[in-house]
């Protein structure tokens, strides 16, 4: 049951696109929950809290990420006394329309179909503040909340997965987009998973049906790929810098995925746009 409805109207004035509240959440149990015609986007910087939804209660602690859309409702219930909460109203009309314009945000984030939690670790909690706090001292207009979402988004785009995927193995997916983790092979996305290299194993089987030899493959095969279209770099230094050092090897890799050798798809797709011929 809700009593308290809140609008963005009242919220956001003076044409600004969002409004960031930082803020100490007390241990009182919340008597109901709140509505809102806002979509909002709020993080635990410090401590833990309950965070109250209609159908039961989550506990959150620090560098929990949520996103609720406009017309969830919700409470939240501090636990202790240092649980802090930032929070960000964000107008409706902006979020709608950067669904449209992105097909790739579809199904996650605010488009979820039920409120979205991720965690981040503590690396990429600093790179939030920073974020907000460009944000802070920026006009507060549509383009400056874009320019703090859209490298969010793509900074937590994973692959998709059931939605009971662990957070360690979400985690060391996204990890694995950088090229210091997949030079490292298995190991690497092991090593960012923090599981023993069985269980990261089951459990990867399990979730994506591939081994983590085959997903950093992949990566280490799109990295190639990216190389060969868009540097001169020769075939040799981009498997090296791929952590795959044997050419034999590195050859068989990327004609097994994009069925054609390196050197064809360089001749195939790369394009001179700097000093065309």
């Amino acid at each position: 049951m809700t009593d308290i409805a809140l609008n963005y109207r009242e919220i956001l004035k003076g044409g600004v696109a969002v409004h960031i509240t930082r803020a100490q959440v007390t241990p009182t149990r919340p008597k109901a929950l709140h509505s809102q015609d806002f979509h909002e986007l709020f993080w635990v910087q410090n401590g833990h809290i309950r965070h109250h939804l209609p159908d039961g209660v989550a506990s959150l602690s620090e560098g929990a990420l949520v996103f609720m859309r406009a017309g969830d409702a919700h409470a939240l219930q501090g636990r202790g006394s240092d649980a802090l909460v930032v929070s960000l109203t964000l107008h409706p009309s902006l979020i709608d329309a950067l669904g449209k314009r992105h097909a790739i945000i579809q199904g996650k984030f605010f488009w979820a179909d039920t409120p979205q939690t991720l965690h981040l670790d503590t690396k990429a909690l600093i790179h939030l503040n920073q974020a907000t706090m460009r944000l802070e001292n920026s006009p507060l207009d549509r383009f400056s909340v874009e320019a703090f979402l859209l490298p969010l988004f793509s900074e937590l785009l994973t692959p998709d997965v059931p939605n009971d995927a662990p957070d360690w193995l979400l985690h060391a997916m996204t990890a694995a987009n950088a090229p210091k983790v997949f030079r490292e092979g298995a190991a690497g996305f092991v090593a960012q998973a923090g599981q023993s290299h069985a269980h990261v194993s089951r459990t990867m089987k399990r979730v994506t049906g591939i081994s983590p030899s085959d997903f950093i493959n992949e990566k280490r095969m799109a990295h190639a790929a990216r190389q060969l279209i868009g540097t001169s770099e020769s075939l040799q230094d981009i498997a090296t810098d791929c952590g795959i050092p044997n050419l034999s090897h590195f050859h068989k890799l990327f004609r097994t995925t994009y069925k054609l050798t390196p050197h064809a798809y360089r001749r195939k797709f790369q394009r001179h746009v700097v000093q065309p011929e």
